[in-house]
């Protein structure tokens, strides 16, 4: 082999290696969002819920953008009306999961959502978020563990 075949099949090697961590970083992200998203429980609520409510809407709204900022909401949440906790979630990871481009590495990635109330829920506005640090900030500081893990899960140490 010459030099310059072994920096090639190098460079494929580590290009298709930086496209799954890219992806595997973008979906792991994605669903620690999901996990920690609260889904609206009536039963707790001072208030009784806005007309149109449909639980879970949050939770399902979680969305891709590549090189773009997602805009807009995502309509609805799953046939018949209210959402389980997983139903919403898995939706919304789908969705994400299918919208990673293989060639992932050297792309920017946004993860939105978009609902009116994502920012009152970041701040503690339901007692089912994480408080304090809310659903992103908790995600945000995971961020260098998550790059870390999968890393080493495409390259394991001996």
């Amino acid at each position: 082999m010459t030099f310059a075949l072994d920096l090639k099949q190098f460079a494929e090697k580590t290009g298709k290696k930086a496209d799954a961590a890219v992806s595997n970083i973008v979906v792991r992200v994605a669903s620690e969002l999901d996990r920690r998203s609260p889904v609206g429980d009536a039963k707790y609520w001072k208030n009784p819920p806005p007309k149109g409510y449909i639980g879970g809407h949050f939770r399902a709204n979680w969305q891709l953008g590549v090189g773009d900022m997602p805009g807009g909401e995502v309509a609805g949440v799953v046939p018949g009306g209210h959402a389980r906790r997983e139903t919403a979630g898995g939706a919304a990871l789908s969705r994400i999961r299918a919208e990673v481009p293989s060639k992932a590495s050297g792309l920017i990635f946004y993860l939105a959502n978009n609902v009116p109330y994502a920012q009152a829920l970041e701040y503690g506005h339901s007692r089912q978020a994480p408080a304090p640090g809310g659903v992103v900030g908790i995600t945000v500081a995971m961020f260098n563990q998550i790059v870390l893990e999968s890393i080493r899960q495409l390259d394991p140490m001996p």
